[in-house]
């Protein structure tokens, strides 16, 4: 049994024991509550007391009008059990309670998705019903399982109803949304925020810097500079983490008149940041190779990724030198853009490359080794294989095995025999794969076979 199963059986369990939703699963996930229905509509939680029928009976009316039944409401635990039940009966009438509970009305929706007809439209009935009348903390909830029920057979009406709903809904509920662990859900928040106009350029921008998810900073960004308020929106758009983010402020940079300000950004590390940077410079009449060129001109002053930025806008014959001489700097993300660089510019002096194999830092044995792999039927095995060995760092041999691999030969078969002798293999990922075949190959016959 996975721990996503036991958790599910312990939460089952919980609510046979009048235990709160809130105290048994995590409410911010649609997934918990779909699998909370499936394991109890499933039946496979045995020992467990099913909910009393009779306490349900006064709203076991299929053709009655939505509204409260008369008599005592179940309690929260006992209607999630009934709302989920086998029985489609029982769910049918424990819906005409689930008004009075907000807490289940993601099982409510849950229900509008039902294969019995009746349950369905009971639960749609009690859904339109509740959920416009719905507090914050409930549709933080309802929404994301909503939206998640798209992809069903009978998703599509609940979700084209939400669609609606949020369109009228109060500004501070449909905001309150972008906080939303679901991504699904602060995306179609944002989507109608944007199209109501109830977020500041500042906000926007604020949105593009530190959402979590690619759409919504796309999304965000592109909101924000169209409302075009550079001082607001471009800081933030700058700073961003994400590299796209950055990207559309740098671009933006020029419709502001502030073409030169990209110059900086010429050395991100983002290779599509620096693109961009250097469309900005052109647009602006100033060529950024010569930029590149004096940047790199300097060792103690150079910039970290200035190497690759000039490959990525230089040519091999007047720049190759250049970035072999920062191969040999003192500072290794120096060294490991200069090694990238020689890669975008194609060069192939597997001589000069091999060498680089030996350095200390892994991200310039990274950048060596994918170097090197173009030509790995031309690298030399024995070269490989004495730094395959276990006196050699790990980071090294890891790279070098993956030569070997591409090469193609037996001596991939020699390094998957060192694997098992090697003293500290876990960093090393050498295919299962291949160390099962090399077993096999290499396995003493038992005897009579």
């Amino acid at each position: 049994m996975t721990n996503e199963e036991r958790s599910l059986t312990a939460a089952v369990r919980g609510l046979a024991r009048g235990c709160a939703l809130g105290e048994l699963v995590d409410l911010w996930q649609p997934v918990t509550w779909l699998a909370l229905d499936e394991r109890i509509r499933s039946g496979t939680d045995h020992g467990i007391e099913r909910p009393d029928p009779r306490r349900l009976a006064a709203s076991r009316r299929p053709a009655a009008p939505p509204g409260l039944p008369d008599g005592p409401a179940p309690a929260e635990a006992e209607l999630a059990l009934a709302l989920c039940d086998a029985d489609g009966h029982l769910r049918e009438a424990a819906l005409a309670h689930a008004a009075r509970l907000p807490a289940v009305l993601p099982l409510v929706a849950v229900r509008t998705t039902d294969w019995v007809p009746a349950v369905r439209a009971r639960a749609w009935e009690v859904l339109s019903a509740a959920l416009p009348a719905a507090d914050e903390r409930t549709l933080a909830a309802t929404v994301p399982v909503i939206l998640r029920l798209r992809d069903r057979k009978r998703g599509g009406m609940a979700a084209g109803m939400l669609q609606e709903l949020l369109r009228a809904a109060p500004p501070a509920s449909l905001t309150a949304l972008l906080r939303n662990p679901d991504r699904r859900t602060r995306r179609i928040a944002l989507g109608l925020a944007v199209e109501r106009g109830l977020l500041s350029p500042a906000e926007l921008a604020h949105l593009a810097a530190h959402d979590e998810d690619v759409a919504v900073r796309s999304r965000a960004a592109d909101a924000a500079l169209a409302a075009g308020v550079p001082d607001e929106t471009l800081p933030l758009l700058l700073g961003a983490r994400s590299g796209a983010v950055r990207s559309a402020g740098v671009t933006a940079l020029r419709g502001a008149g502030r073409a030169a300000e990209a110059e900086p950004y010429l050395f991100d590390r983002s290779g599509l940041v620096r693109a961009c940077a250097r469309w900005v410079l052109r647009q602006d009449g100033r060529d950024p190779l010569p930029l590149y060129r004096a940047a790199c001109a300097d060792p103690a002053t150079v910039p970290d990724r200035a190497p690759l930025g000039l490959a990525e806008c230089g040519d091999r014959k007047t720049d190759a030198a250049v970035l072999w001489e920062l191969t040999g700097h003192d500072r290794a993300a120096v060294r490991a853009c200069a090694v990238m660089g020689l890669r975008v510019l194609e060069v192939a002096d597997i001589a000069r490359l091999l060498p680089l194999l030996d350095d200390p830092a892994p991200g310039v044995v990274r950048e060596a080794a994918r170097a090197l792999l173009p030509w790995a039927d031309r690298l030399p095995e024995a070269e490989l294989l004495r730094r395959a060995g276990a006196d050699r760092p790990a980071h090294v041999r890891k790279r070098v095995r993956r030569l070997l691999d591409a090469l193609g030969s037996t001596a991939y078969e020699e390094t998957a025999r060192q694997l098992v002798e090697d003293a500290e293999p876990g960093p090393v990922p050498v295919p299962r794969a291949r160390v099962r075949r090399w077993f096999r190959w290499n396995r003493p016959l038992r005897p009579g076979r």
